[in-house]
């Protein structure tokens, strides 16, 4: 019985840092358009969310699959859906460029939700890099 225990221990901490190694470290804001893809399609990946913080005519345009929309005008009102303790999912957060996701983040960072991180390069980065599907504007 003490080696199911132990064994299953050590499980778990390996499963956490596989899982760690995914994301990038809290010290960086931002993850690339190849990291995001990575987590996207990883089977090993851990669930996060992925908050699209631009206007809703923007996300009518396009958008990456998956994002839940939460516009920058609101996002004060609207954080406290992204701030519920209990909810420890990784926040990954994305606008057109990569600038209104930073403020996202810093603010979602400062409310206490350190594993958040920007897109670097936002939705048009996301683009010409990844998916050349999503219409550029």
């Amino acid at each position: 019985m003490r080696f199911n225990s132990i064994f299953a221990q050590k499980q778990a901490i390996h499963t956490h840092t596989i899982l760690d190694a995914m994301l990038p470290p809290t010290e960086d804001h931002e993850i690339t358009p190849t990291a995001l893809k990575d987590l996207i399609e990883s089977e090993k990946a851990p669930k996060f969310r992925l908050i699209d913080c631009r206007e809703e005519d923007e996300y009518a345009l396009c958008r990456i699959d998956g994002g839940e929309l939460f516009p920058l005008s609101r996002f004060a009102e609207l954080a406290p859906g992204l701030l519920d303790a209990g909810d420890t999912r990784p926040i990954i957060v994305y606008c057109h460029h990569g600038m209104r996701s930073m403020h996202a983040t810093l603010f979602l960072r400062e409310k206490g939700k350190l594993q958040t991180w920007s897109l670097a390069g936002g939705i048009d980065l996301w683009s010409s890099e990844i998916d050349q599907q999503v219409p550029r504007y």
